[in-house]
């Protein structure tokens, strides 16, 4: 099974996006990246968009369930938050979902700066492997792996999105 063009999904989530945004009368959503494939991600999805806004960044590492377990990331960068969560509506941005405890750190995280009148989650990917009841508003694409694959998007321009084996990987 060959993986999605990320560049189509990403014109169809802006299509997808901006529905869901009418629908809900939300006419000035604050776009939130998740670091670093769900930064890129928004960049690409406000570009699609035709947008200007500022654009605000989340390194959610700090707040991770499994962070006493597996230590601090050497690449750890402060969140960047160029306006107000209190009261905004915010668009979540990142690149894979699999068992939505980035997503819960996130909230987790915005929630320290404010109560956001709403968050519609959006993600490139959906890999249906959820350990929590988190679910994307938008989503490119669903897919389904084995227990030793996973995906991963690099960028930032172009994205590309790779399928890992993790267990030929363990073999070396």
């Amino acid at each position: 099974m060959s993986l999605p063009n990320p560049a189509e999904l990403i014109r169809q989530m802006a299509v997808d996006l901006r529905a869901h945004l009418q629908r809900r009368a939300i006419a000035e959503p604050r776009f939130i990246g998740i670091r670093t494939g769900g930064v890129w991600v928004a960049q690409a999805l406000l570009a699609e968009l035709g947008s200007d806004s500022p654009l605000g960044t989340l390194d959610v590492s700090f707040y991770r369930d499994d962070f006493s377990q597996n230590g601090l990331h050497p690449q750890v960068r402060p969140s960047e938050l160029p306006f107000e969560i209190e009261g905004q509506h915010l668009v979540l941005v990142d690149d894979v979902l699999m068992s939505g405890r980035t997503i819960r750190a996130a909230l987790n995280e915005l929630f320290d700066y404010g109560r956001p009148a709403s968050v519609t989650l959006v993600c490139l990917l959906d890999l249906d492997a959820g350990e929590l009841p988190i679910r994307p508003n938008v989503v490119g694409a669903t897919l389904s792996l084995q227990a030793h694959e996973r995906v991963k998007l690099s960028g930032p321009a172009p994205l590309e999105l790779e399928r890992q084996d993790l267990a030929s990987a363990s073999a070396l």
